[in-house]
């Protein structure tokens, strides 16, 4: 097969939305055990931002994006169960951000009739964090109380939508008024607007001083302080992203008073094996088609406005999921 030209955002070095530059690459025939697809929607995601900045090190230059939805074009040696003109998806292969690529089968999950690409792009990263945040991390059970960061946001509305199929209270941080009200409408008892109000003073007052079973926090640094501070006694703060930047080093003493339990989980980690990705998205997609999951795509970009993707989701103007178009 002849060479293919595709456009690809790409970092060079390290930096800001400045750093990602529009180019026009060209993608090879597909080795043993690989896949080239052609993407029809892309996914944005905090975790593009931690690659482009350098939080997380990658190999550079590299084409950054790890979540996209499109169609099976080739497949290369040793590849089975995909064929020319599947519909796939993934959420968790580096190089998401051209009109096509080369991946790993393994990476790659067929995509049901009734789900569209976009809906896919959306939510494959999102959705399996929230998935195995609440049926991994923590076994969400009926009756408990979850705190949840940037509720209206791509993982916080689909863990609050889920979280209450599943029984649980859920009371969701968002910091306006019109993601308060995006915050309620997934599934949230109760809005904890952070910039008017204290989150730990507030979260006491919700749960009769009692506190919240699990925190989870995706925002990092801003409210790691008020996630501890949130929870009841042997609760647990998963902490799985870094919006507002990462961590600072943690006292372990810090956890003694009310014996919490502290995590730093990674979607990764829990689909590294294809029979795990399978399972996950298996549940995904059954959230999505049984109306437990109801997607909001707040924001649509072409593929070479990356750069304003980019600044729109740091500076918090996003609502919901984004998705980058080819």
């Amino acid at each position: 097969m002849a060479l293919l030209r595709t456009q690809a955002v790409r970092v060079h070095e390290p930096g800001g939305p400045e750093a990602l530059s529009v180019e026009t690459i060209e993608v090879g025939d597909p080795g043993p055990g690989q896949v080239r697809m052609t993407h029809e929607a892309i996914g944005l995601n905090f975790i593009d931002t931690y690659h482009r900045s350098g939080l997380y090190e990658i190999e550079l230059p590299a084409t950054i994006g790890s979540e996209g939805a499109g169609i099976v074009e080739a497949v290369g040696p040793g590849v089975e169960g995909l064929a020319a003109g599947d519909r796939v998806a993934y959420g968790d292969a580096l190089g998401a951000y051209a009109g096509a690529r080369v991946i790993d089968a393994g990476r790659l999950v067929r995509l049901p009739d009734s789900i569209e690409a976009e809906i896919a792009a959306a939510t494959m990263l999102k959705g399996l964090t929230a998935w195995y945040l609440l049926h991994r991390t923590h076994r969400v059970r009926a009756g408990e109380t979850l705190l949840v960061h940037a509720a209206a946001g791509g993982v916080g509305s689909l863990l609050c939508q889920w979280a209450r199929a599943l029984g649980a209270r859920v009371l969701g941080t968002a910091g306006s008024r019109e993601k308060a009200e995006r915050a309620r409408a997934a599934g949230c008892d109760a809005v904890i607007r952070y910039r008017d109000e204290d989150v730990a003073s507030r979260v006491s007052e919700l749960t009769a001083g009692r506190g919240v079973d699990v925190a989870y926090d995706g925002v990092g640094a801003s409210t790691f302080e008020a996630s501890l501070a949130s929870l009841a006694p042997f609760g647990l703060l998963a902490s799985f992203g870094n919006a507002s930047g990462p961590v600072p080093p943690v006292n372990l003493l810090s956890l003694r008073k009310k014996g919490v339990y502290l995590t730093r989980p990674s979607l990764g980690l829990h689909v590294a094996a294809p029979e795990d990705l399978r399972r996950g998205a298996h549940a995904l997609f059954t959230a999505l088609t049984d109306g437990t999951l109801e997607v909001l795509i707040g924001q649509r970009f072409r593929l070479e406005e990356a750069r304003a993707a980019h600044e729109s989701l740091e500076t918090r103007l996003t609502v919901g999921s984004t998705v980058l178009l080819p």
